[in-house]
């Protein structure tokens, strides 16, 4: 009995082959004993256990057990051979040194690239890297792309988060910054939480925070950074060029830091809590059930091999990063249960109107790449998920019937302590948005900041070392901002730990986006309309993957109005799942 009931949970894992049903929702449920006793059955064997790397509940019980061995299992077959790759791409870039030239200058670093990292980066990064990064519009049109989730308008009744010098202000903006801020077209990031974690030794950091600013001329433009460790420094563009490109990078080093923890924080760990909860209350026979199944692929796996990748001592966090990995998993936790944890309040527009970034209270950001390339997924995906939907319930009445869904909703807001969950599905829409959300975390989110954009562009050097190698100013007038940089040994272990994250051994192939519902176990318990809409799902995201793949920089040598080119979301090249 127990054998069989894990073979019966986990039909659709690589390890565990088992017959492809129609999917049923329980109102026409052929045998609703059976199905409730398999329910009973689940729920005695997948339990909720301790978190393993930081925030919410996490599988324990013989199930939970079994189904957290089955995905580590899977991802490290499908991993094996990029870290193979990642491993010659470190001997062959070992055995370079000399090709560096000692690192002695901002410039040096460019080659490190030189004919490296041809096995894991195979096109090496993202056009305008190696020759553009320098750019301040570089800089801040990061944060519409790469890093969309820092940044946010601030409210033009709010009070200026810190003081710039008003000269220095005008003559950057020809405004000063409360009549920016009175206009609608002052941005902030802030990054402050970072001073208050644990340091690891020899390797430093700010613990800074930023404003941006719409221009005159529409651009997306940085405005001042500030310290907030020390003597409390302000930088602006009108500060030295050694200066203000210090401040960049003292800059990058907290968005850098912020970014892998959020994400952690935003999409493993928030579909984490939901898969969980409808194991334990849907029916594997449940289209739903079915459906979430091929979104949480390998997802079990994130959290034991991010505490012994990561935050372990020794390990990723304590060799590269300034905060300890005890500190950062704290720090992953501490953002989990303090607002990046909520469901709804990061469905994609919902999240994006909050900050300010789309229907915001001033002018539009002229150019939003995130947004942009997200949008035509998100939309395809909500189509899919729309027709899937409603070829199951043929109306709202029918979902709100339908007890497993409802007690999903009951699940998680009750024993899996899910935050901002549904609390129940009164009709299609409800349901339908709670799907697209997970899928969009699974997918653009979470590879606009990790995966292959780590290499290709959000931990390129020089500007995005993972630490400061030299204590943060106390003075301007700095002559070497290489002396701030990793050397060499600390540079190779940033590019061989970002390697293990990319997954270019995925594209084109069926583990990319373009695949994410066209899958025969998944597809072959389904219907018509859902086959058919997967098919269309498909072919959108190529035709996206074509455009992507031609995107070059206009006359103005700007792509999506940045100095390089952005191409992190390409359907073919991007995994359907979420990677560690």
């Amino acid at each position: 009995m127990h054998s069989s009931l894990i073979l019966r949970l986990f039909a659709s894992s690589s390890l565990l082959l088992g017959e492809v049903a129609s999917y049923e929702i329980p109102q026409r449920a052929s045998d609703p004993a059976s199905r409730q006793e398999a329910i009973n059955a689940t729920r005695a064997g997948f339990l909720y256990g301790p978190a393993v790397a930081g925030g919410p509940l996490y599988p324990t019980g013989p199930l939970g057990n079994a189904k957290v061995a089955a995905d580590i299992a899977d991802v490290q077959r499908e991993t094996s051979p990029n870290t193979a790759l990642v491993q010659l791409d470190v001997a062959r870039a070992s055995n370079a040194s000399e090709q560096y030239q000692g690192l002695d200058t901002v410039e040096e670093y460019l080659l490190l690239y030189k004919g490296q990292w041809t096995e894991i980066l195979p096109k090496g990064p993202a056009p305008g890297v190696l020759t553009n990064y320098s750019q301040d519009l570089f800089f801040s049109m990061e944060r519409l792309a790469n890093s969309a989730f820092s940044v946010r308008r601030l409210p033009k009744a709010s009070k200026l988060p810190f003081q710039v010098d008003s000269a220095s202000v005008r003559k950057i903006t020809g405004s000063s910054a409360q009549q920016l801020l009175k206009d609608g077209r002052l941005f902030y990031a802030d990054h402050r939480a970072q001073a208050d974690f644990p340091k690891t030794t020899n390797k430093f950091s700010a613990a800074s925070d930023a404003y941006f600013y719409i221009a005159k001329s529409g651009q997306f433009l940085p405005l001042a950074i500030r310290t907030n460790v020390g003597a409390n420094l302000v930088y602006t563009p009108a500060d030295d060029a050694a200066d203000w490109t210090l401040a960049k990078i003292i800059f990058n080093v907290n968005d850098f830091f912020f970014a892998q923890t959020w994400h952690l924080a935003a999409t493993h760990e928030v579909v984490q809590i939901a898969w969980m909860a409808a194991i334990r209350t849907l029916s594997v026979d449940h289209p739903v059930y079915a459906l979430l199944d091929r979104l949480t692929f390998q997802l079990f796996s994130i959290q034991p091999l991010a505490q012994s990748f990561l935050f372990d001592n020794g390990t990723a966090f304590d060799t590269l990063f300034p905060v300890t990995g005890t500190g950062a998993r704290d720090f992953v936790t501490e953002l989990y249960f303090n607002g990046t944890g909520a469901f709804r309040a990061h469905y994609f527009k919902t999240d994006l109107e909050e900050r300010g970034l789309i229907n915001g209270d001033g002018p539009e950001l002229s150019h939003f790449p995130f947004y942009e390339d997200a949008a035509v997924i998100h939309s395809a995906t909500r189509d899919f998920i729309s027709a899937f939907i409603k070829s199951f319930y043929d109306s709202d009445a029918a979902v709100r019937e339908d007890k497993e869904l409802q007690n999903w909703a009951a699940e998680a807001n009750g024993p899996a302590k899910a935050i901002d969950f549904p609390t129940k599905f009164d009709n299609r829409n409800a349901i339908i948005d709670a799907l697209t959300h997970i899928a969009h975390l699974t997918s653009t989110v979470h590879h606009s900041v990790n995966t292959n954009n780590l290499l290709s562009l959000s931990a390129t050097l020089p500007m995005h070392p993972a630490s400061l190698y030299k204590q943060v100013p106390t003075a301007k007038g700095n002559t070497s901002v290489a002396a701030y940089l990793p050397p060499l040994q600390a540079a190779l272990a940033q590019f061989q730990v970002d390697g293990i994250f990319a997954r270019p051994l995925l594209a084109n192939t069926n583990r990319s986006l373009a695949y994410m519902f066209d899958s025969p176990k998944f597809l072959n318990g389904t219907n018509t309309k859902t086959q058919t809409a997967a098919n269309k799902f498909k072919e959108t995201m190529q035709k996206f993957s074509t455009k992507l793949q031609s995107r070059k920089f206009d006359k103005k040598g700007l792509s999506q109005g940045a100095p390089f080119v952005w191409q992190a979301l390409d359907p073919l090249v991007a995994p359907f799942s979420l990677t560690i």
